[in-house]
């Protein structure tokens, strides 16, 4: 099994970031949309089109489900996978975990990254030849567009954040095509690198009303070995809205001091397997979708635990430090049997996920 990642001490990434808003007005309902005879939104409605036949992708989406770990964190979910990049970009990717992702650009309130619609919430705003998202970041507010008006990608773009998008339609799946993003950007929050030659594609594809398939395709031959594909369903957001985001914490950037602390303690690899499987979150949380967040599910693999393709660092026999920065702690019921595990959110808020 290839080398990965030791990680022990990082910040709580909400510590660092502004407040989310995106759930405010919880008793606002949206209006003109599919309800059932009880007045709860229909998500499972047939999917909306436009007055010219094209699936109507707009509306409030969040993205950010896909087990166990969403976009943000890691783009590798399993750990044999790692070796799609580069020795070149493998150093780059081991230099920010060491330095604890100091120089992520969020924290910079700089933007998240080449595939934002596979995290987070943003309003899609469409029309026949422009679509445009909206972004409630935790960077604050951003916006993207994506013409289709049969323009072609630049030749030689000025590299930008965001780069340059022109789509299609390929029966009722949007695909887009994105290239000129600059290499400041990181794909991920663990510090996999990109280069300028990164090409993006996207694939949208509105299931039904309440349900999108995303799929993002990043194509890289300076850092990746071959494409890298994920795969999200993003859900609606119905009787809710987005209220405005600013970023204004760069000033907090100074004192990012990225060290590499204690590997945590020693667990036997008897104790470390019990913990091993996957876990469901027992009570929703409030202005989120069904099944968010995703099953949390534990590895045992090389006498470590992982959850996808990061390691939880142990700081005793039952409770280990995510790469987030949260922790997770492991319980037992009265026969000894794992009942399930707390997971700790910056300290301040926790949720108990049961054992299947």
């Amino acid at each position: 099994m290839p080398h990965r990642r030791q990680l022990s001490s990082i910040p709580a990434v909400s510590l660092l970031l502004p407040v989310s808003l995106c759930a405010q007005w919880l008793d606002l309902r949206t209006p003109g949309i599919p309800r059932t005879s009880d007045g709860k939104p229909n998500l499972a409605a047939p999917a909306p089109r436009t007055p010219d036949g094209k699936p109507d992708l707009s509306g409030l989406w969040r993205g950010g489900n896909r087990a166990p770990y969403p976009y943000v964190v890691d783009v590798i979910q399993d750990i044999k996978d790692e070796a799609i990049f580069k020795p070149a970009a493998e150093a780059v990717l081991h230099k920010r975990l060491a330095e604890l992702g100091r120089d992520w650009p969020p924290r910079h309130c700089l933007p998240l990254g080449p595939a934002e619609g596979l995290v987070g919430t943003y309003r899609i705003v469409q029309s026949p030849t422009v679509v445009a998202f909206l972004f409630n970041a935790d960077v604050g507010d951003d916006y993207r567009q994506i013409f289709l008006d049969g323009r072609e990608l630049p030749k030689d773009p000025n590299p930008t954040w965001h780069g340059y998008s022109v789509g299609h339609w390929e029966g009722d799946t949007l695909v887009v095509e994105t290239a000129g993003l600059n290499d400041r950007s990181w794909l991920d929050m663990a510090g996999h690198p990109h280069s300028e030659r990164l090409h993006v594609t996207e694939r949208f594809q509105r299931i039904d009303f309440g349900h999108m398939d995303l799929q993002i395709t990043f194509d890289d031959p300076e850092t990746l070995t071959r494409p890298l594909s994920i795969r999200e369903v993003v859900n609606y957001m119905p009787d809710t809205e987005m209220l405005e985001g600013v970023c204004e914490n760069e000033r907090d950037a100074p004192h990012l001091v990225g060290q590499t602390a204690s590997r945590g303690v020693e667990v036997s690899a008897a104790i470390l397997v019990t913990y091993a499987g996957t876990y469901e979150l027992r009570d929703a949380v409030p202005g989120m979708p069904p099944g968010f967040p995703p099953p949390y599910t534990v590895t045992f693999a090389d006498g470590q635990l992982y959850v996808g393709a990061l390691r939880l660092i142990p700081q005793s026999e039952t409770r280990f430090q995510e790469f987030d920065g949260s922790y997770v702690e492991f319980s037992r019921d009265a026969s000894g049997a794992i009942a399930g595990l707390t997971r700790s959110f910056a300290e301040s808020q926790s949720g108990f996920f049961r054992k299947r």
